[in-house]
């Protein structure tokens, strides 16, 4: 896999991350998930990028103060100017092996030039079968929210 594909932050969840109910806040896991893979596509890219959607975010399991979170981000497809970045946010105790899937989602970036006008971005080629897999799944998506922003306009008028 190439290595400017895919990045990844680890770190420390800590007390200034938590809700009232003493879990991280759902905020600040998508703060994480949007900053991770925001450096995975202006590392893709080497152009600074914008976030255009995040779709599917997942909250499987609850992360704790003190665990370890990995934030996993990796293209996975691209379009002209969009890049589709699959995140799998993981925590664990430091001290233990067993490590979790908190969270999971597609976020899409788009290339921008110093104007803020969409500019091309490298192809991505997947190279294993997961990759192809995942692709797919991001495809979809994006043929999905192409057909929910069509039906927005049509039904609400939304622009």
């Amino acid at each position: 896999m190439n290595s400017n594909s895919q990045t990844e932050f680890r770190f420390l969840a800590e007390p200034t991350d938590v809700n009232f109910g003493g879990k991280v806040h759902g905020g600040m896991v998508m703060k994480w998930i949007d900053q991770a893979s925001y450096a995975c596509a202006a590392q893709w890219s080497k152009r600074y990028c914008v976030t255009v959607s995040a779709n599917a975010i997942r909250f499987i399991r609850p992360i704790l103060v003190g665990q370890l979170v990995s934030v996993g981000a990796r293209i996975v497809h691209t379009g002209k100017t969009s890049m589709h970045i699959y995140v799998v946010v993981k925590a664990s105790d430091p001290k233990e092996d067993a490590v979790v899937v908190t969270n999971r989602c597609f976020i899409t970036f788009m290339a921008v030039d110093e104007a803020g006008y969409p500019i091309e971005v490298p192809h991505f080629e997947p190279q294993s079968e997961e990759d192809t897999l995942l692709e797919k799944v991001a495809i979809h998506a994006k043929d999905f929210a192409k057909k929910l922003d069509h039906d927005f306009e049509q039904t609400l008028g939304w622009k």
